[in-house]
């Protein structure tokens, strides 16, 4: 029996565990450790922040569903990780031993590094900041609306595209849908209330190519909402926004999506690069640890920081693993790309797939009511199912379904 641990039941951790669920029992010992009780479905969280949704519909509760199908699972936080000793070390002071380990702790939002959010930000970004926005929006009664992602930084030791922002998609949600619930307010554009967006790049959607950005933008000209580019962020004040480059703009609602960083229990082991990201080839395993690998927003290859990619990546590091152990499975190639269904308000909803980033000639961008229907599926599915995903071939029948319209 081979000590397996996965530390963190994200997206990626927890599509691992039901890939390798399997073996429980026959060639393994599973353990999963996070910190938090209940695993946080994030892409819904923009309904909990602009239409109320409950909050109790983001979240899998993991004891039950981690051991009801025979691996353990652990309430705590991982401190620090000795690969060299093949141990994992707990806040509770509790060791726990591995042969393999999955690290899919995914990325730290790190407000405090914007000199003023805590005290005038907002964000989307988790279920407490999701809430925290929802009461501010449900008595907003118009102003101006600044929104945009901060800038994150990234190691060099892997090849991957170095994207200014982590991930721009939650702020089309923010935009459209804060911009659709103020119209069902009542309120007219550019009268009782403005939106602006920044990004600090020199282009707004940098991880795909024309297509998604001439839908967006033309939907953005729809609704009066103004773009600034090369716009890093530094402070947010009471009634304005700062950037780098000594501009301000006036604020009276400042929703940003802030840098990523790595967790200190990964900073604290050595296993990072130099800004703590975990460096692994295309199999997700890490490039000085033979029997630890990483799928998610930690990962250094994951750009952008997206759902999508975290499940590619759990899927070729389910299967790498599984094949060492003798399964007859085959590992699938890493062909990353961009995938989101874009919620706009109301029955819109803009599905965007695109893998130009990575050399490819995808790029699509589709705007529907349909799009806004798939992600309603999606995200039920997550909920009802316990954070597995549906089953490949409906993944597969989307895929090709989305590219009939290239």
């Amino acid at each position: 029996m081979k000590e397996v641990i996965i530390v963190g039941a994200g997206f990626a951790g927890l599509h691992i565990f039901y890939k390798i669920r399997h073996l429980v029992g026959k060639k393994i010992k599973l353990t999963i450790v996070d910190a938090r009780s209940h695993s946080l479905l994030k892409p819904s969280l923009p309904e909990v922040a602009f239409e109320g949704a409950p909050l109790a519909h983001s979240l899998v509760e993991l004891r039950h569903t981690v051991e009801s199908r025979g691996a353990h699972f652990e309430q705590d936080e991982v401190v620090s990780i000795d690969a060299k000793a093949n141990t994992i070390t707990l806040k509770s002071d509790t060791k726990l031993s591995y042969d393999y380990l999955f690290v899919t702790l995914g990325a730290v939002k790190d407000y405090d590094a914007i000199k003023g959010y805590r005290e005038f930000g907002y964000s989307v970004c988790d279920d407490v900041e999701a809430q925290k926005l929802f009461k501010k929006v449900e008595h907003f009664e118009g102003g101006k609306v600044v929104t945009g992602a901060a800038k994150s930084e990234w190691g060099s030791r892997i090849d991957a595209p170095k994207l200014l922002a982590p991930c721009e998609g939650p702020i089309g949600e923010v935009m459209f849908m804060l911009d659709h619930h103020l119209q069902e307010k009542g309120k007219k554009r550019q009268e009782d209330y403005t939106i602006d967006v920044f990004t600090p790049g020199s282009i707004f959607f940098e991880d795909v190519g024309d297509v998604p950005r001439e839908v967006v933008g033309k939907e953005m000209q729809n609704r009066a909402i103004n773009l600034h580019t090369d716009k890093i962020l530094s402070e947010i004040g009471a009634d304005y926004v700062a950037f780098e480059d000594g501009s301000r703009m006036a604020c009276d609602l400042a929703i940003i999506i802030p840098p990523y960083t790595a967790p200190q229990a990964v900073k604290n082991s050595a296993i990072g690069d130099e800004k703590g990201f975990i460096p692994t080839d295309e199999h997700m395993r890490h490039l000085d640890f033979d029997n630890i690998f990483c799928a998610g927003d930690l990962n250094a290859l994951t750009q952008p920081k997206l759902g999508h990619l975290a499940i590619i990546e759990a899927g070729i590091a389910a299967a790498a693993f599984m094949q060492e152990l003798g399964e007859d499975v085959t590992i699938p190639p890493y062909e990353p790309e961009i995938f989101c269904i874009m919620n706009m308000g109301g029955h819109e909803a803009t599905l965007v797939t695109s893998d130009v980033l990575y050399g490819g000639d995808v790029d699509l961008a589709f705007y529907s009511p349909l799009a806004k229907l798939m992600k309603w599926g999606f995200d039920s599915y997550l909920y009802y199912n316990k954070g597995h995903m549906p089953p490949d071939f409906a993944l597969e029948a989307t895929d090709k379904l989305v590219k009939l319209f290239k």
